[in-house]
């Protein structure tokens, strides 16, 4: 299947009861395949037809998930950069209110509308909270089509667990490519119970009430601090691949589909004898901190790919502390690196750390 239409494929057979989005490249697909299969084959709570609506915009179509995450639903949307920008007010407030949903960003070229080829230029905006204040999405990233089909099941148990957006970062070239799948069996994701809907007020209990406005500083100093305790429970929740990592002289870390450039290039470097290594971060947020703090302690470098101006490294550098070097290998506005082009990069390393000994 092709992966956008993978994941959309996915989310029915999820369960998924709503669906608002935008046409955009390169995720169209998405909206595209919903819309033929959601109406057959997707329920609400009450039993009626699930809902799925092309908004007016992706302004618009944030503040409907909004409306169904808070009556109870599991709802998703999808878009790719420039979209997912118009959505980061609403996302925001949705961190606040504690709503659970799921966020497909299929990432293209940018900055502004940019180009329509695979870009991770979204790295800052997903994992550093893109809206206003202080708040963070659990993001899991992709690095094939079958797990654009995995991490819908994975983002929606995260969402509901800890009742916050959860974001699948994806890029171009993953919505577009075809693989085979494995597709998980249909309404296999249980429902949660969800208590603090807004599903009508029964006499048993007080009315629930869903908001992001906290007049009073005190309170909303108090919310703050919640979602920070949940940010440090998230912490568990790391996911990570190693490939080749342990005898490696020099440390490779990318994500996505640079993971899988990286991976053949790591393949060139071994059959050259240069003992390369590859740590693949799944969850971009939490970040896998700790196994690059402690592989930085026995490798003599670490070399980033990624495909943009350099994002991700800024992070790797933090784990690594100074332990030793870290260089940046990047593409930008849609250019996808070879892995040739990432072989001459670790062969430069490896030439400067003989030199160096």
């Amino acid at each position: 299947m092709k992966g956008n239409e993978a994941l959309a494929e996915a989310a029915i057979r999820a369960g998924i009861h709503a669906y608002f989005g935008y046409p955009i490249t390169p995720q169209s697909e998405v909206l595209e395949y919903l819309a033929l299969e959601m109406p057959k084959r997707t329920k609400l709570l009450n039993g009626q037809n699930g809902v799925l609506l092309q908004a007016e915009s992706e302004l618009g179509a944030i503040n409907m998930v909004y409306g169904a995450a808070g009556a109870g639903a599991r709802v998703m949307i999808s878009s790719s950069s420039p979209g997912i920008s118009l959505m980061q007010e609403g996302i925001s407030y949705m961190a606040s209110a504690q709503l659970p949903c799921l966020v497909v960003n299929v990432m293209r070229g940018g900055p502004g509308l940019g180009t329509i080829q695979p870009s991770q230029g979204d790295y800052f905006q997903a994992t550093k909270g893109g809206g206003h204040g202080d708040y963070h999405l659990p993001v899991l990233a992709p690095a094939s089509v079958q797990e654009m089909v995995d991490f819908v099941f994975e983002g929606f148990r995260l969402a509901e667990k800890y009742r916050t957006p959860a974001m699948i970062l994806a890029d171009g070239a993953l919505g577009q490519m075809m693989e085979k799948v494995t597709l998980p069996p249909e309404h296999s994701l249980p429902y949660p119970e969800k208590p603090w809907a807004t599903t009508g007020k029964p006499k048993s209990r007080e009315r629930n009430i869903v908001t992001s406005l906290f007049i009073e500083p005190e309170r909303m100093e108090e919310i703050n601090l919640q979602l920070q305790h949940k940010y440090r429970r998230m912490q568990q929740e790391v996911r990570y691949e190693t490939i080749e990592t342990a005898d490696a002289e020099i440390l490779l870390v990318a994500f996505g589909l640079s993971a899988r450039i990286s991976q053949k290039a790591l393949e060139l470097a071994r059959e050259r004898d240069i003992r390369v290594g590859l740590v693949r971060p799944i969850t971009l947020y939490p970040f896998p901190t700790e196994i690059i703090a402690a592989m930085s302690h026995r490798v003599s470098s670490v070399l980033t790919v990624e495909m943009n101006a350099g994002q991700m490294v800024e992070d790797v550098r933090l784990a690594v502390n100074g332990h030793c070097p870290v260089y940046f290998k990047g593409r930008m506005g849609g250019m996808v690196p070879s892995p040739e082009e990432v072989l001459a990069e670790i062969e430069a390393i490896d030439a400067q750390v003989e030199k160096s000994v």
